[in-house]
């Protein structure tokens, strides 16, 4: 059987995550924990992760939450886009966010 490459542009940056509804997480110092409690595997997240998890506990768009990254950290534009799109899509494979993609943007 030949299975289909994953597709790396699954999450775009007019997508809209935001955490998933069967997780609970807690701060820690300026980190976070995030429990899935269908799997019950905890996740860590840095500084940059942990901030970027509190701006997904409401819908938001990627380009949106990049663009305050930008602002807030002193990251080139590449490296960020990089970054978060890496990180996104490992909380996606781990069942932490929930993406809708938009067709316009």
């Amino acid at each position: 059987m030949i299975y289909p490459e994953p597709d790396v542009r699954e999450i775009a940056e007019s997508s809209i995550v935001v955490a998933a509804s069967d997780q609970i997480s807690s701060d820690l110092g300026g980190e976070a924990v995030i429990l899935n409690m269908k799997t019950g595997v905890y996740h860590g997240l840095n500084e940059v992760g942990a901030r970027v998890w509190d701006l997904i506990e409401k819908p938001k768009a990627v380009k949106d939450i990049k663009q305050v990254l930008l602002e807030e950290y002193e990251v080139e534009t590449d490296i960020c886009t990089d970054d978060l799109f890496s990180l996104l899509n490992s909380l996606k494979t781990a069942g932490l966010i929930k993406v809708t993609n938009e067709t316009g943007a």
